[in-house]
């Protein structure tokens, strides 16, 4: 498996008219051509109709929005772990808010990505939660409350004891896991403000995908996460 470098800027697609055909390539390779520019780790997390495209189509890490912990077989309407790691795809976003689960759910998709060598993006609401997610060893994790989440503003400025908080619960528990920033992050400020307060970078949708130049807003925030996270 490989691993992620950091800074991070994950970029969730989500389901806007943007997340599809030729614009949703555009975006991937513009964030392919900032991460080779800034040299900063920018995964982008496309709808599942997007990934063998767009999997194909860029170097940089791309992530599905979801999986399920199942093998190939007779699974109507389910995403098997499996079937990823076939197309390509090297991690999967899970437990967003928008796509909540449960704790034995989150801990089912995390062994069966780690048995077919894909990385896990794990998201929390609370540093409580994500103490816990932690002690399941997924690559990354994303403390995002839920309530900030597409408002635009930014868990960094509105609740920075969230993620000071979430960083000292979730170091008590492991030491390795990359920890995120996600909800409301809106501008290359935001982005500073959460490397500020210890995280290693950021998940970020709307600032991006509803941009009217998506290219100039990753190209500022994978800027300011370079040259903030020391």
């Amino acid at each position: 498996m490989k691993h992620l470098k950091v800074p991070v800027l994950a970029i969730n697609f989500k389901a806007y008219p943007t997340s599809f055909g030729v614009k949703a390539l555009e975006i991937a390779k513009a964030a392919e051509k900032v991460a080779q520019e800034y040299g900063v780790e920018v995964i982008v997390i496309p709808p599942a109709t997007e990934l063998r495209k767009i999997v194909e189509s860029v170097s940089i890490p791309v992530y599905a929005q979801h999986a399920d912990p199942y093998e190939y077989g007779a699974y109507t309407g389910w995403l098997p772990v499996v079937a990823l790691k076939d197309i390509g795809v090297r991690g999967i976003l899970v437990n967003h808010s928008e796509h909540r689960l449960r704790l034995d759910e989150i801990v089912a998709i995390v062994e069966a990505a780690k048995k077919y060598g894909l990385e896990t993006l794990v998201c929390a609401d609370t540093p409580i939660a994500a103490a816990a997610i932690a002690a399941i060893k997924p690559v990354a994790l994303a403390v995002e409350p839920p309530e900030l989440i597409g408002t635009g503003i930014a868990v960094s400025k509105a609740k920075p004891e969230v993620i000071t908080n979430t960083v000292q619960r979730v170091r008590e528990v492991n030491k390795e896991v990359i920890i995120l920033t996600g909800a409301g992050i809106s501008t290359a400020e935001d982005v500073e403000a959460a490397i500020r307060l210890g995280t290693a970078g950021v998940l970020v949708a709307s600032a991006i995908m509803k941009a009217q130049n998506p290219e100039k807003v990753i190209k500022d925030m994978a800027a300011v996460a370079k040259a903030a996270y020391k």
